[in-house]
């Protein structure tokens, strides 16, 4: 159905509704009776439509609220569910933190919030997602990203933990309990023995590194080089044959770790402890559950 018709369905619906009351005098009412009908016939609605029309009442509500008072209603909500948090109450603060979210989905604290509800309630899949919720909204998020890296142990996703513990002691030096928990994922990584697999799916959902692959594909440089590079591949050989287009995507390469470095050396690191993790001793103790 159209904007158009919906709009037209929506205002026979307030008509109709004007009508199921007894504020109108027999006059009005009949206006209003022709105005429905031949709003009706103009547009063909069929009953279907109408059923989907806008319902203009809620709209002008909506548009009418105060949003003042609704972030201090969200801010309530948030409130209430750490008192609920504190007594161990982990499914009732999740739904004030849900309810808090649907006045507010911007806000990444209430996704942060109900990711330790989660994580105390052993959903850690949840606890996951809304820890990378609140990230894409502020990706600099330390407590965002302390919470994954726990969520994400629980997971037995330690090399995915690690780069999410490393971020946090980035953002928080002084905090000790990151600290802790990034040696003990790079404990429980050099347990396993040797090089551990490169966990595809973990570097391509990390905040950082996504935003740093924004960065550099906006550079004018890495987009010129990036072209050049199509353009060789996919026109005619040149005269060194294949060997021409391996050199170019060696250079290619070289140029794209130079600029990963220059944009976030921190991060570099850390893909480089990823795939060569340092070798440690000893089990440790499991990661705290709570921060």
């Amino acid at each position: 159905m159209s904007e158009v018709k919906a709009v037209a369905a929506g205002i026979v619906n307030f008509l109709k509704q004007q009508l199921d009351g007894d504020t109108l005098s027999p006059e009005s009412r009949e206006s209003i009776e022709v105005a429905a009908q031949c709003i009706e016939t103009a547009y063909e609605l069929t009953p279907e439509q109408l059923s989907k029309g806008m319902d203009l009442l809620q709209l002008m509500r909506q548009q009418t609220s105060n949003p003042v008072a609704d972030l201090a209603e969200a801010e309530k909500l948030k409130n209430e569910g750490n008192e609920l948090m504190k007594t161990e109450n982990f499914r009732e603060a999740m739904e004030k933190y849900s309810k808090a979210i649907e006045i507010d989905p911007r806000n990444s604290v209430y996704f942060c919030n109900r990711a330790a509800a989660h994580f105390k309630l052993g959903e850690h899949e949840g606890a996951v997602a809304d820890c990378m919720a609140a990230l894409a909204l502020q990706p600099n998020y330390g407590k965002a990203h302390g919470r994954l890296g726990l969520a994400l142990t629980a997971l037995d996703r330690h090399v995915e933990a690690r780069i999410a513990f490393a971020r946090a002691v980035q953002l928080e030096p002084d905090n000790e309990s990151y600290k802790d928990n990034l040696r003990i994922a790079e404990e429980k990584i050099a347990q396993r023995g040797g090089r551990p697999s490169m966990d595809l799916g973990g570097l391509l959902q990390n905040p950082a590194l996504l935003n740093m692959a924004t960065e550099m594909l906006s550079d004018p440089n890495m987009q010129n080089m990036l072209s050049g590079l199509m353009n060789a591949n996919t026109g005619a050989p040149a005269a060194g044959g294949m060997g021409t287009n391996v050199n170019a995507l060696l250079e290619a390469g070289q140029a794209l770790a130079q600029q990963m470095q220059a944009v976030n050396p921190e991060l570099v690191e850390q893909l480089r402890r990823q795939i060569r993790p340092p070798q440690g001793t000893g089990g440790g103790n499991p990661p705290p559950t709570s921060q």
